[in-house]
């Protein structure tokens, strides 16, 4: 099939897979600030919720502490370390302590050797490398019309992206066992739970969006190359 000059039918698969995740970033960013608003009748901040979840877990190698920004919260099993954002460590929103329960899940998922978690770490180095090495292959390839090279290309931005799925059931994960820590230890009430679940929720949700529009991304470029195919015969 013919298409004008510059004229990409496929980009369309990019505007999508950017319409999601802005739609999933607008999403957490309002839900945490509709609960960052909703004090906790426990009166914990971020901070401590997370040092009594951990603590009551048997978790004691694990450091609380503080980073820039907002909703950058995260855990790095490598350093043993939860890094609590300026919106989570001393707020005592329902907001916070929902985040800080998720990033305690993930400690808690570490600590069990929660397989999806050990796989994520593992491949990681080789996403990296295959993440710095797909695009300069799949253009290079178009350059010099080498379908091979191309579709080497591809290969590696399949097995870049592969991490992004993988993550998936990671986030779920630690979510469920944030809920479940929060309900157990009686730290907020159903009316709070209900909150922080919608916040957690959100936040899954980007990460969807994310993965969803890679995987978008790599139909556009298999698309472009079986396009090249045929145009060639």
């Amino acid at each position: 099939m013919y298409y004008p000059m510059f004229y990409d039918p496929t980009y369309i698969l990019v505007l999508i897979g950017v319409v999601l995740s802005m739609i999933a970033s607008h999403n957490v960013q309002s839900t945490f600030e509709k609960y960052s608003h909703v004090q906790a009748f426990s009166g914990l901040t971020g901070a401590q919720a997370a040092k009594m979840i951990l603590e009551r877990n048997g978790i004691n190698n694990v450091r609380v502490q503080g980073i820039a920004g907002n909703l950058t919260d995260n855990y790095v099993p490598s350093q043993k370390v939860l890094n609590l954002s300026q919106s989570t460590i001393n707020s005592t929103s329902i907001a916070a302590i929902g985040v800080a329960a998720h990033e305690c899940g993930h400690a808690i998922q570490d600590a069990k050797g929660y397989y999806p978690l050990v796989l994520t770490r593992t491949i990681s180095p080789l996403c990296a490398i295959a993440s710095k090495l797909s695009i300069p292959l799949i253009i290079f390839g178009f350059i010099i019309s080498m379908t091979s090279l191309i579709q080497i290309g591809i290969i590696a931005f399949a097995v870049a992206i592969s991490i992004q799925l993988l993550t998936l059931p990671v986030e779920f994960d630690a979510s469920r066992r944030a809920v479940q820590t929060l309900a157990e230890y009686g730290m907020v009430n159903d009316n709070e739970l209900n909150g922080i679940k919608a916040v957690l929720k959100a936040a899954a949700l980007t990460y969807v969006a994310a993965a969803a529009s890679s995987v978008l991304q790599l139909l556009r470029l298999v698309l472009l190359t079986q396009g090249r195919g045929r145009r060639r015969r």
